[in-house]
């Protein structure tokens, strides 16, 4: 028997929020993806995490001798976008090293926020 697909109205609205991080090692997805869901359960709970419905969804490393910059897209919730957005300032430490997340805005399509605030 086949699932059938949630119809789109009944479907949980989700926003994007594109960030940039600039740490002294190189991050990698499953980094990132360790480090807002562990700034995510400190700051709310597992409750509250929960609630937001976070998902890295895509990761782009800029490697160079000084500094190691990413970017990337993570999706959330429609209604929780200040608090999703509230997480990236409370990352600053990985490994021992210093890592600084900035979050570049929020987008209603991956496209758009990739043309806005990746390219």
């Amino acid at each position: 028997m086949k699932l059938k697909i949630l119809p789109t109205h009944l479907r949980d609205k989700t926003r994007y929020l594109a960030f940039q991080a600039t740490s002294e090692i190189p991050l990698g997805r499953d980094d990132i993806i360790s480090l807002i869901s562990e700034a995510s359960r400190d700051l709310y709970g597992a409750y509250g995490t929960s609630k937001l419905g976070l998902w890295v969804v895509k990761v782009w490393s800029y490697p160079s001798p000084e500094k190691n910059m990413v970017k990337g897209i993570i999706r959330c919730n429609r209604e929780e976008t200040n608090a999703t957005r509230a997480i990236i300032p409370t990352i600053t430490r990985f490994k021992g090293k210093r890592v600084v997340f900035q979050a570049l805005g929020i987008s209603g399509t991956i496209k758009a926020a990739i043309t806005k605030f990746i390219k």
